[in-house]
């Protein structure tokens, strides 16, 4: 059984759409931020498999100026920046303060595992008012491995002191839960609007339409009892 819930952080915990207005201003047309979001993930994977590893921060910098080279837009360095620490204020999805108070407040264990940098996560969690309910924030670049390879899950799993099957990940990625099923862990689909599950291979045992919803089912099935009461966001029993 799972003892130790890992979040994915961002789309899953924290909300993109706060970027929408900014692509607007610089590209002048709707959509560019989730055309941006899927060409770094794109850069991401490509380097996992060739086995040129690029850190995250690294491939959204890289995607936003081929997205302004196939926009004919013209970016300073400074525009690229700004813009992709814009990535370290972005505001959490209305349903997880709550929700992550009410699975800090039972026996499991709450892990960050992110694809971005250490000091990116440490300051979206923080900005966010998450920070403090995580035991830990494990960033996959700490493994020059990315999800959906099976380090980072295994990385947790280490830092933990539990075997794989002891993690469940929580993700509105199919890719993520994809990859933490294929590394021996659980998994908790959400799903965030315009997100569905995968048709291919092992299914989740849990998918939500949101993060309150999976909450419940966690504490329904991983903990063991009724759900747990609130507790305030930043406090650990």
């Amino acid at each position: 059984m799972p003892e130790v819930i890992a979040f994915d952080v961002n789309e899953t915990l924290l909300d993109l759409r706060a970027l929408d207005e900014p692509f607007q201003r610089l590209f002048g047309a709707p959509g560019m931020r989730t055309q941006w979001f899927g060409t770094m993930l794109q850069l991401s994977f490509v380097g996992g498999l060739t086995g040129s590893y690029v850190d995250f921060t690294t491939a959204q910098r890289a995607a936003l100026r081929m997205l302004a080279e196939r926009e004919r837009v013209a970016l300073t360095e400074r525009q690229v920046t700004d813009t992709v620490a814009l990535m370290e204020r972005l505001p959490p999805h209305p349903d997880v303060p709550r929700a992550l108070a009410r699975l800090a407040g039972s026996p499991l264990r709450l892990v960050a595992l992110t694809n971005s940098v250490a000091t990116t996560a440490h300051a979206q969690l923080a900005h966010a008012g998450l920070l403090g309910l995580f035991e830990h924030v494990v960033s996959a670049d700490t493994v020059r491995r990315l999800k959906p390879a099976p380090e980072p899950y295994h990385e947790v799993a280490r830092v933990c002191g539990v075997t794989p099957g002891g993690i469940r990940l929580v993700a509105a990625h199919t890719w993520d839960v994809s990859g933490a099923l294929a590394a021996g862990c659980h998994a908790a689909f959400v799903g965030r609007p315009g997100a569905v599950p995968s048709p291919l291979g092992p299914r989740p045992d849990i998918v939500a339409p949101d993060i309150a919803t999976a909450a419940d089912l966690i504490l329904e099935r991983d903990a063991g009892g009724p759900p747990a009461a609130p507790m305030p966001p930043g406090h650990r029993p």
